[in-house]
């Protein structure tokens, strides 16, 4: 993918992005008038005692004050995860800031990445772990930091791992990193509304709670209606943001490193051997994120297939695939790879 291109990419990939973070706020409206009409149906909220329409505009002149309470709760609660974050992300994860003294290899290949772009390096973690991953996290210049797993460190070659941290610092260099993080904020306070009128509905089903509002379970199903079609929404949004972006990294990875085929290999020992545990909002976030089941993983998963990703790179980055890592150094194709796959002409 040339320059011209990949830079099309990332204004379009930026663009999409920032059309779907608004996308967040309508949703969050949504979904507190559905638990309006629910609370109305249930009786926790007086109705007008009249018509199912006349219950509804009720509900939706109550957003006049719910709306702004609802941001404010919001606001502060992403001020408490802006300074937050990282701390909770390294205690969801195990991860460990390193300097160049413990990983001088490791943190020389961030370093010369990051002063080819003129940046300030990123904060270098490493996760004790066997699996092969890696992700980037902050919002803005001083607080980036890319994680990688101790497991990918020890597997991929010098060009793989090198490939892996440009991909990262890709997206540092493109904000799609604060994108997704302010997406998973985002995200996390929807998932919390929703959690609480779920519980709220089975705790008040169990009660004795009287209601008179003869509307009660035509609002409760619209109501309940608003609340789904927003959470399911909000996910389609996050992996939307998440999917697209990997495209774009991957070819950034390409750019800075000139080097395709390391990412593809890079790719393909990562494939299969990704699983990180961690909450839904941090794997957005990570290098690879594939679903246990593949019914429905061009739905539901937040990351293109490795395949795809590999396809991607051979098309645009000319790039030779050299088929599924089998492990260790031997194997029917070159360095443990299965087969060997000559580069797009």
């Amino acid at each position: 993918m040339g320059a011209v291109g990949l830079q099309t990419h990332i204004w379009a990939n930026n663009t999409r992005s920032v059309l779907l973070l608004a996308g967040f706020p309508v949703l969050m409206v949504g979904i507190i008038y559905g638990v309006q009409l629910i609370l109305m149906g249930l009786g926790f909220l007086p109705g007008t005692g009249r018509g199912l329409g006349e219950d509804m505009a009720l509900a939706a002149s109550w957003l006049g004050g719910t709306v702004p309470l609802a941001f404010i709760v919001a606001g502060i609660w992403f001020a408490i995860s802006y300074f937050g974050s990282q701390t909770m992300i390294d205690l969801m994860t195990g991860a460990r800031k390193v300097e160049r003294k413990s990983e001088p290899d490791l943190y020389n290949l961030l370093e010369n990445l990051a002063i080819s772009r003129g940046l300030r390096t990123p904060t270098l973690r490493i996760i004790d772990n066997d699996s092969l991953n890696a992700f980037a996290t902050g919002l803005h210049e001083g607080r980036y930091s890319i994680t990688v797993t101790r497991g990918l460190v020890d597997t991929l070659t010098r060009d793989e791992l090198e490939a892996v941290l440009a991909h990262e610092l890709t997206h540092v260099i493109n904000k799609d990193v604060r994108t997704m993080v302010i997406a998973s904020i985002f995200a996390g306070i929807i998932s919390v509304i929703a959690e609480l009128v779920f519980r709220g509905l089975m705790y008040s089903s169990g009660g004795s709670r009287r209601d008179d509002n003869k509307n009660a379970l035509p609002l409760v199903l619209i109501g309940l209606a608003f609340a789904v079609v927003g959470f399911a929404l909000a996910i389609v949004i996050r992996m939307l943001l998440s999917r697209t972006r990997e495209y774009v990294a991957d070819a950034g990875a390409v750019e800075l490193t000139k080097n395709p085929d390391a990412m593809i290999s890079a790719l393909r020992k990562v494939e299969g051997r990704s699983s990180l545990k961690g909450p839904d909002e941090l794997q957005q976030l990570f290098l690879d994120n594939q679903p246990d089941g593949v019914g429905l993983e061009g739905l539901f998963a937040s990351h293109p297939s490795i395949q795809k990703r590999v396809d991607a790179l051979v098309k645009f980055g000319g790039g030779r695939d050299p088929g599924p890592w089998i492990g260790g150094e031997t194997g029917s194709g070159p360095s443990g790879y299965a087969t060997s796959t000559p580069a797009a002409g």
